[in-house]
């Protein structure tokens, strides 16, 4: 709240947290509240986890902003835009460009971003983690059904061929017994 007293009447102003304060309840949710209702929050941005030294968990980033006409947050998904570097996550100067874009088009892009209104957050408890309102990509690995059926019949045929030899095999025994 003092960032934001201190920030000039056209400011604006970027804060990296820990996620936790984008949707626990009690003090932080009354702070959110305030926060969306008077329209500062401009935009949250959910940053890789390992980026920074000695925090292992992922980071945001709370963008807020003065005189802001539009009654919108946008919520970024920049979790998959970074390199490994030993045992860290590194943003490189093309994720950073990437996001910035991103940022300034202010458009839903499908499990990067989403433009919500400001009474969709307050019906939602003023919630601002980005993973209520940007949908999760679907990284299952997709099953081709008809080469899976293929494959089963083709076991299930052999299956029976290995089953005609060993009973012809027992049969063998059988009669030399």
């Amino acid at each position: 709240m003092h960032i934001l007293s201190a920030l000039s009447p056209n400011g604006i102003v970027a804060i990296v947290e820990f996620p936790g304060v984008l949707y626990r309840s009690s003090a932080e949710e009354k702070i959110r509240k305030y926060l969306v209702e008077e329209n500062y929050v401009d935009a949250v941005i959910a940053l890789p986890e390992n980026l920074f030294f000695g925090v292992s968990i992922a980071t945001c980033i709370i963008v807020l902003k003065k005189n802001e006409p539009l009654t919108q947050t946008l919520f970024i998904n920049a979790g998959q835009f970074f390199i490994k570097v030993t045992n860290k996550n590194k943003l490189e100067e093309s994720h950073t460009q990437e996001i910035l874009s991103i940022y300034k088009k202010r458009e839903n892009l499908r499990h990067i971003c989403a433009l919500v209104d400001n009474n969709t957050i307050a019906k939602n408890s003023y919630n601002l983690s980005p993973s209520s309102y940007i949908e999760a990509k679907d990284t299952r690995e997709k099953t081709d059904i008809g080469a899976l059926n293929s494959e089963l019949k083709e076991i299930v045929r052999l299956q029976g061929i290995l089953r005609n030899e060993i009973d012809m095999i027992v049969q063998t025994l059988e009669k030399g017994a």
